[in-house]
């Protein structure tokens, strides 16, 4: 007990320091940015630091120097400082881009760290953008970064879009009612936006809404069935994979502001990190008939994006209750029999239950639970265990033990096991009954 007493004073005290660090790394980057010069007798458009930090840049012959004053005058909108969202800005922030604003709703966490590269082990239980505020003025004291803790939807998204001049919008964000919700407001703002997206080992990218090529909707007037999509958090994603497709939005977005040409409009460059190789697929034109983009738009202003996907705007886990009460138990009752051996199904899939597993839980993947595959161990087991009267299922946090229970009933209606899931899954065993139990 003293050992954790001691544990969480050292905590707080870290915390304490952490805090007062930021204050004195903020005050110091407010006297730096208010000694900075606006301009000097040798140029009129930029400072003796700027010239300096940006000259490699400014001698590339497509950049040069008005390509630079271009984006020191511009305005960028991230949405989403995640995976994509942390190389994209950090790369923009160096390149000189003038006005930064980033938007996202989380806070930092240890499973985060091993993409957003922005983000440390002393951000974590900080709002990312505050974090990413704090990397990016860092590097560059001569940019100006806003960032806003919020959640996106369509009302502030317009006003945000109305306020500010933007020069683009980047789609960081993992969720596909908001890649609808950004789109659309691009279209209606005329802004170009810049969509990747990342997921195992693979990455795509392409520019909507430039120079009269298409959106998202003209390519996909239907969003995708929700149990069709699956997101980092359950599908898994290797790190540099967002990595290449952030850093490759700021190259657009650069491109766009400087006006290069060949910006990825009209295509779709597809990241295969398995191979090490990039494709190009050229997209269809523009459609005429596009809801939001057509001669015709019926899409004047942003919907209910969540009712339209049939998904939320965001990538948390929402519970689901199917099972009665009698159906349940909760991880303290079920901790109190789990000394005696009981028998605990876990339904994760096999890749999670190698990760981290409970002792003497066998591990028989939901998936194949529903295509009635394995049964044939299942049933050993309980020919094996026939004196026990219940049997316990858990997964991750909760869902998929209650659609397994509610299977396996059917599959079992005849035996006389009782089939009970655990309320909250291994994340409520974990901080609840065992904090040494991973979390991820």
């Amino acid at each position: 007990m003293l050992k954790e007493e001691e544990i969480e004073k050292l905590q707080k005290n870290i915390d304490t320091l952490k805090e007062q660090l930021r204050q004195t790394e903020a005050q110091l980057q407010l006297l730096k940015s208010g000694n900075e010069e606006t301009n000097n007798r040798y140029n009129n458009q930029f400072n003796a630091d700027e010239i300096t930090r940006y000259s490699r840049q400014m001698l590339v012959p497509a950049i040069g120097v008005a390509g630079q004053n271009a984006l020191k005058r511009s305005k960028v909108l991230i949405v989403g400082t995640g995976g994509l969202g942390c190389p994209a800005a950090l790369y923009l922030a160096a390149a000189g881009v003038g006005e930064l604003t980033i938007v996202d709703n989380d806070e930092v966490e240890l499973t985060n760290l091993h993409r957003q590269i922005l983000h440390s082990e002393r951000d974590i239980g900080i709002p990312k953008v505050k974090s990413a505020y704090q990397k990016l003025s860092n590097i560059n004291g001569n940019i100006r970064v806003n960032p806003l803790h919020m959640h996106m939807d369509g009302e502030s998204l317009m006003d945000l879009l109305s306020n500010d001049n933007f020069n683009a919008v980047l789609d960081c964000t993992d969720n596909v009612a908001t890649r609808y919700l950004l789109n659309d407001a691009c279209v209606i703002k005329k802004i170009p936006l810049i969509s990747g997206s990342a997921l195992q080992l693979e990455g795509q990218l392409t520019v909507y809404n430039y120079k009269n090529g298409p959106c998202y909707r003209c390519l996909f007037p239907i969003p995708p069935s929700p149990d069709t999509v699956t997101s980092c958090g359950d599908g898994g994603v290797l790190g540099v994979v967002p990595g290449v497709i952030g850093v490759l939005q700021a190259l657009e977005t650069i491109k766009i502001i400087t006006e290069i040409s060949d910006v990825l409009s009209g295509r779709l460059l597809l990241f295969d990190a398995s191979a090490t190789t990039f494709r190009n697929i050229k997209l269809r034109h523009k459609n005429l008939n596009c809801e939001v983009c057509g001669s015709s738009p019926s899409v004047t202003k942003p919907i209910d994006y969540e009712q339209f996907c049939g998904a939320q705007s965001h990538d948390k886990v929402i519970n689901i209750k199917i099972l009665t009460n009698e159906e349940c138990v909760d991880v303290i009752q079920f901790s109190k029999v789990h000394d005696e051996s009981p028998i605990v199904i876990d339904v994760r899939p096999t890749v999670e239950y190698e990760m981290c597993h409970l002792t003497n839980s066998i591990s028989i993947p939901y998936h194949d639970i529903v295509k009635d595959k394995h049964l044939d161990i299942l049933k050993e087991l309980l020919s094996i265990h026939s004196k026990k009267q219940v049997v316990y299922v858990v997964c991750r946090r909760g869902n998929d033990s209650q659609r397994a229970v509610a299977k396996l009933k059917d599959q079992f209606c005849d035996s006389h096991f009782t089939f009970l899931n655990i309320i909250g899954g291994l994340h409520s065993y974990a901080k609840l009954v065992d904090s040494t139990f991973p979390i991820y």
